[in-house]
């Protein structure tokens, strides 16, 4: 999937790789920030198939350092005895301010850092979105989908009589 600017602007293309869709479900975004990865060459390989999933990792602050855990790239298939292990520890490049205000938003807030997609920019670069984020609690989860059923059945209806 590509996301593009509208024409006179300056192009920006996106190639999406994996997005975590019920991340905006389950949690309440605040905030959003945008991340390098630190990756082995068979991961971008493996990255430029398409092949990643982000649906059950998370972000953790260790050591003053901000860490991708839980996250899946596949072995790239091409690379024999020089692959990387699928599930690894993935370290996130931020500026030091960007990491100190997430440390705070984690430590006194008590929030998570949720990753939302992977993606390579117009350079070619993979980067990774992410998100301060509080749970929500199952109320909040039964409004969000009252709301979205209400939106849905209320498209239909302006389709039919429209």
């Amino acid at each position: 999937m590509c996301v593009m600017a509208p024409k006179g602007s300056e192009r920006v293309v996106k190639k999406i790789v994996a997005e975590n869709r019920k991340a905006r479900f389950n949690y309440e975004i605040i905030d959003t920030y945008e991340a390098g990865l630190v990756l082995k060459g068979t991961e971008v390989k493996s990255l430029r198939e398409g092949k990643a999933n982000i649906a059950e990792s998370y972000a953790s602050d260790e050591d003053g350092e901000i860490w991708l855990i839980n996250s899946y790239l596949p072995e790239y298939l091409q690379a024999n005895r020089f692959n990387h292990e699928p599930r690894r520890r993935r370290k996130l490049l931020l500026s030091g301010r960007e990491i100190n205000r997430l440390r705070a938003g984690i430590n006194r807030e008590g929030m998570t850092l949720v990753p939302l997609k992977i993606y390579f920019n117009d350079r070619g670069r993979a980067k990774i979105e992410l998100a301060l984020a509080k749970g929500k609690k199952l109320h909040d989860k039964r409004e969000s989908e009252k709301e979205r059923d209400w939106n849905r059945q209320k498209s239909r209806l302006l389709k039919d009589n429209g």
